[in-house]
């Protein structure tokens, strides 16, 4: 068979000492030079990963096996091929190196490029498959290697092979490691995790002079990357913390938890769990048992008003000398600010956003979907799951999940359990199967409020009752029309309470808030819009606004006018927000109990004389829904419509509700298996088999839970971390920046991008125009500008050339191949608040976009 000229022998052999590991950006000029070779690039690694490891409790060094650090160190052993050589060497301006001849680098990419090298040269000398795979995938995905032989021609032949063994031979000599046994496959994946952030690392700033000494060097990096182990004030009682005593079911959390393991805290709202979860976590951590906290929640509002609360945790139990103190959070701009990683941690990486860095530092709050990527087949998922081994992680509102995230939860918490985490689930509507499913274990207790736990070497479950809190009655009106609700709505705050209406979609509360804003300014009424449509920029003043109005920082303030806040389902979960009047769209039951725990919710809080805990619901006739869904209109397309009319089948006799009593057995009664008949049957097998209505398709249970299994670790190809989806029903992962103008000046080499308010900040095309620190600072300016969208309701796809040349690659990850549309999107908003492309015209389709600081994203149907 001819050979292609890319597959002819290679005409000479570069040693290993001599092939470069790195290039860098001259800071004077901006050119391109050389940096580390292959051999110093992988000691530094290895001694990073070793360090690293060091600053770990000791009692959690088991995860790891031994000499994990010489695995780490291994990961580049790839770059020992001529076609990285070549690619390294013409990148450069100048170069001293020898030239090879008919190389093409370009085609790396057949075989993963250098880690697919790294792939099949250790699986060559007999390393393990498992081992093996970790080297290859150090750049977040599994390379396609099955037909490639370490010593094929294309890879350098027999002598490069060699070169790359005595590579492997020096490092170990180097290191004093070896190739270690594994004893499970999550190891791997810690493994795989711990490679990674390793050779992020050791790629960064600090290391990229070659004539500079770096093993002075590691523990600094290792400092400005995050990594530095907390220092925890010792033997913190719970008032020490809080500021009061702990209830008796918050104290039988705290006794129950002391070993790693998956632990299920039910309890009403407003009874602490946060507080119980919290410090539980102290008391694992302040013995060695831990390694940090992750507080994982459903939705963006509901993580940012935990964060308000956690970071007084922190300051409680942390020393005061302790950097942690400050903020390195999820939520904190500090993380970007403060930390310091090289490639994909840089501005512009794929792990800049503070939303997946998160999870590698030691204390943070953030959405489950980060953490719900851990245990799924995607782009540096092992890289989460690195961050969060051995951590406490907290797991709120896990009812709010619909099966397909609940799947992969499952597999989370089985994940979690391996990587020797203490998993605190905490609910107030958890049905008995739900429970089943998370611990992976038989129940059996009905019993409410009930903490199950079940410690990591326990084989079943351990049921535990505990002391229900004061009973509250709440008065119901189930109301079937809108307007009279709007009316009630009115005199309501008019009267001085503060009214909360919750709806099911963002469009529907867009249209009550007009309705309800136009009316009430001129009866002194304030009402404000809470949704997740908005730029973070105007989600958290408007989220800092209304919490706290509504919380407990509004009570002097709460006599001074009647207010009303509209809002979808971010209003019902985590919030310590307290209304006098509830309206809400009807939903399935445990939405609606959870929206109830945002009414009457204090005992202490002031209140006009003529309020009373009552909740209005919006819904439609009972015969009327089960003959056909659309009489739930829009709330059909987010809720099964079978949970729907089972849900309201529950409720339809109720007059009022007795809290906690009735919440368990509303639960069972809304959840439990039951033969059907007629047009309930229907919507059975709709739930889980799926239909099609029209053009629209929904998706059965059966289906949904096979989506899920298929995105798992263990199943299929890697995926983007960006495009995946952990939420079937809500997928609003398309980041979309909203700007007013932005404008590439030729003569200055740089971009002027206005912002909403009316600022403007100048992007440079070379990024050596600007420090680290100011490329991180410009790089939070314009992330607050993102509102975040599923792909359906955003703009189109934006060029990704195009956005380059804009110089927008160094501030937001465009995605990994060229060949795609940039993962960004971008709009204009003009005078008239429309949405326009860059160029100015009218977006494409039947539908208007707009965007209003009072109401966020909304799409209008074009009039003809």
């Amino acid at each position: 068979m001819r050979r292609t000229r890319a597959q002819k022998t290679v005409n000479k052999v570069i040693s290993f000492e001599q092939c470069p590991a790195k290039t860098y950006v001259d800071k004077i000029d901006g050119s391109i030079v050389l940096g580390r070779n292959v051999f110093n690039h992988c000691q530094i690694v290895g001694e990073v990963a070793r360090a690293l490891l060091s600053r770990w409790p000791a009692a959690l060094h088991k995860l790891f096996p031994s000499d994990a650090h010489f695995v780490a160190a291994c990961h580049d052993i790839g770059k020992v091929s001529p076609t990285f050589y070549e690619k390294l060497r013409r990148a450069c301006r100048e170069s001293t190196l020898p030239s090879l001849t008919d190389i093409q680098p370009e085609i790396e990419a057949q075989w993963g490029g250098h880690a697919g090298v790294s792939q099949v040269t250790a699986e060559a000398i007999g390393v393990s498959r498992l081992l093996a795979a970790v080297l290859g995938q150090h750049h977040g995905f599994r390379p396609e290697t099955a037909i490639y032989r370490a010593d094929s021609e294309i890879f350098g032949g027999l002598e490069w092979h060699a070169e790359r063994v005595a590579l492997v031979a020096a490092l170990k000599d180097a290191l004093q490691g070896d190739w270690p046994q594994l004893t499970h496959p999550s190891q791997a994946r810690l493994l795989a995790g711990l490679t990674s952030v390793a050779d992020w690392i050791g790629s960064g700033p600090q290391f990229e002079d070659p004539q500079q000494d770096w093993q002075p060097l590691i523990s600094q990096a290792l400092d400005d990357a995050g990594f530095i182990p907390p220092q925890l004030l010792q033997a913190l009682h719970f008032d020490d913390i809080f500021g009061f005593a702990p209830h008796p079911i918050q104290s039988t959390l705290v006794e129950t938890i002391t070993d790693p393991g998956v632990y299920v805290l039910e309890a009403p709202m407003g009874q602490g769990k946060t507080e119980a979860a919290l410090y539980a976590a102290y008391r694992l951590l302040a013995a060695g048992r831990a390694s940090g906290i992750y507080f994982a929640l459903p939705t963006q509002l509901t993580s940012n008003k935990l964060y308000d609360r956690f970071i007084p945790f922190l300051e409680k139990i942390l020393q005061p000398g302790c950097r942690h103190r400050r903020g390195l959070l999820l939520h904190g701009q500090a993380w970007l600010m403060q930390s310091e990683m090289g490639e994909e941690g840089r501005p512009g990486g794929a792990w800049f956003q503070q939303a997946k860095r998160g999870l590698l530092a030691p204390f943070a709050v953030g959405t489950v979907d980060q953490a719900l990527m851990a245990a799924m087949n995607v782009k540096h998922g092992f890289v989460r799951a690195f961050g969060l081994a051995g951590k406490v992680v907290i797991l709120d509102e896990v009812h709010s999940y619909d099966i397909y995230t609940g799947t992969i939860l499952n597999a989370l918490v089985s994940l979690l359990r391996e990587l020797g985490c203490t998993v605190i689930v905490l609910s107030a509507t958890l049905a008995q199967a739900r429970r089943e499913q998370l611990l992976q274990a038989p129940v059996s207790s009905r019993h409410y409020p009930l903490i199950t736990a079940l410690p990591e070497h326990a084989l079943t479950a351990t049921e535990i009752p505990a002391l229900p809190p004061a009973a509250r009655t709440v008065n119901l009106t189930l109301q079937r029309q809108d307007a009279a609700a709007l009316e009630e709505a009115l005199v309501r705050a008019e009267q001085g309470q503060q009214v909360l209406w919750v709806e099911n979609t963002v469009a529907g509360a867009q249209a009550i808030f007009q309705v309800l804003a136009a009316r009430a300014a001129d009866l002194g009424i304030v009402c404000g819009l809470l949704h997740s449509r908005f730029t973070q920029t105007h989600r958290q003043r408007n989220e800092d606004q209304w919490v706290a109005l509504f919380g407990k920082q509004g009570w002097p303030q709460r006599g001074r006018q009647g207010r009303i806040l509209v809002g979808t389902q971010v209003l019902e979960q985590s919030l310590d927000i307290d209304a006098d009047f509830l309206i809400s769209r009807f939903a399935p039951t445990d939405m609606l109990l959870q929206r109830l725990g945002r009414l009457w919710r204090h005992e202490q809080t002031p209140r006009v004389a003529c309020a009373r805990a009552e909740a209005w619901m919006l819904v439609p006739d009972l015969a009327d829904a089960i003959a056909s869904p659309a009489a739930f209109g829009d709330s059909a397309a987010v809720y099964s419509p079978y949970v729907l009319c089972r849900s309201l089948q529950s409720w339809q006799q109720r007059d009022e509700i007795n809290l906690p009593h009735d919440i368990r057995g509303l639960i069972e009664e809304t959840y439990a298996v039951r033969e059907e008949d007629g047009d309930m049957a229907r919507w059975l097998y709709e739930l889980e088999h799926g239909s099609l209505r029209g053009t629209q398709r929904r998706v059965g249970r059966q289906d949904l839970q096979r989506l899920a299994q298929a995105t798992l670790a263990t199943a299929g190809d890697t995926k983007s971390d960006v495009a995946v989806s952990t939420r079937y029903s809500e997928q609003d992962t398309q980041d979309t920046l909203l700007l007013r103008r932005i404008v590439y000046v030729s003569e200055q080499k740089s971009t002027e991008l206005t912002l909403l308010d009316g600022r403007t900040v100048v992007l440079p095309a070379q990024r050596h125009k600007l420090s680290p620190a100011g490329w991180r600072t410009l790089s939070i300016t314009l992330m607050r500008e993102i509102v975040s969208l599923r792909p359906a309701l955003a703009p189109p796809a934006s060029d990704r050339a195009r956005l380059e040349k804009l110089g927008l690659h160094h501030i937001f990850y465009l995605g990994n191949s060229p060949q795609e549309d940039a993962l960004l999107r971008i709009a204009l908003v003009d005078d008239s608040d429309r949405l326009t492309t860059l160029d100015g015209q009218a977006l494409p389709g039947k539908h208007e976009h707009h965007y209003r600081n009072d109401l966020g994203y909304k799409i209008v149907k074009q009039k003809d």
